[in-house]
């Protein structure tokens, strides 16, 4: 197929890419205005996208969007949302202007939409929405693609977990940490990570490109999620060091305010129940496994 991607440097971006070229796919980069890279120009900030550069696209992997990470101030939230809600509804208007509309369109979400769930019951996709700035903002990630879906595009919007990698995201920051034998647990550690390797997210990005019945939101997700303090034990276990330096609820919330709040000390055991029924087999089910493939590759 003839696929355009959206985000294509970022953490899934750039390991999804190869992937596509690997399965014989061509692969067309959305790139913004001044770019070096070659590709279709488009700019979410302004609405503009080439039209003519998107013509004969079999199918859209739509990735891009402000990094969560950093202090939320007012301007930091103003353009998390704006880059998500803004690029996404550009994106999926301009697929139904096409002359011959791409099949399916497999846009980035977060299983940020289900909220804090405390306790271990399992959150699948017929889930209620949760509260939170992270909920709000994927209902208006997810919103968006409306108009694709209503062009008759096939919508799959893939609620990504915490994506761990040896190359960026969650996990690589903590790394050297942990190698110095100072991590630990932070708060409580009994809220729940949901994970998944980034093998997996790619894995799952290509199964939904040609997986006809599949559509919606689609939690990214490992089988089995593990609490903070389990995590913490699994990595600890990989690297052959001592975790026993929690870090206490209060001071993480001081330091990074509603950002910590809802995306380290919140939690859900969310699982990956449209994937499994659909014939996905993870490679990585498995936190342990999945760690040493991560650590021995990077």
């Amino acid at each position: 197929m003839r696929i355009a991607v959206s985000g294509s440097t970022g953490l899934v971006g750039s390991a999804v890419v190869p992937a596509l070229a690997m399965a014989g796919h061509s692969v067309v980069r959305l790139v913004r205005p001044g770019s070096a890279a070659r590709g279709v120009s488009w700019d979410p900030a302004a609405g503009t996208i080439d039209l003519e550069g998107l013509n004969g696209i079999d199918a859209v992997i739509h990735l891009a969007g402000e990094s969560l990470v950093g202090v939320w101030t007012a301007e930091k939230k103003r353009r998390i949302l704006a880059s998500r809600e803004q690029g996404t509804k550009l994106l999926a208007t301009s697929l139904g202007k096409l002359q011959h509309t791409p099949s399916v369109l497999v846009s980035a979400s977060a299983i940020g939409y289900y909220g804090d769930h405390a306790g271990d019951e399992p959150v699948d996709e017929g889930a209620p929405r949760g509260s939170g700035y992270l909920a709000d903002v994927v209902e208006a990630w997810e919103g968006a693609t409306g108009p694709a879906r209503k062009a008759g595009v096939r919508v799959v919007n893939t609620r990504f977990g915490l994506v761990l990698s040896g190359q960026g995201g969650a996990l690589a920051p903590m790394l050297p940490i942990f190698r110095a034998g100072l991590g630990g647990k932070l708060g409580s550690g009994r809220q729940f990570w949901s994970w998944v390797a980034i093998d997996d997210v790619v894995a799952a990005i290509l199964f939904s490109l040609t997986t006809q019945h599949l559509g919606g939101p689609v939690n990214v997700v490992a089988p089995l999620a593990v609490t903070n303090a389990a995590f913490t034990r699994t990595l600890g276990r990989v690297l052959r060091r001592p975790t026993i330096f929690g870090v206490p609820e209060l001071l993480l919330k001081l330091v990074g305010g509603q950002m910590t709040r809802e995306m380290v000390l919140a939690g859900a055991r969310v699982v990956p129940r449209k994937l499994q029924m659909a014939g996905y087999d993870f490679m990585y089910p498995e936190l342990e496994a999945a760690l040493q493939h991560i650590l021995e590759r990077a």
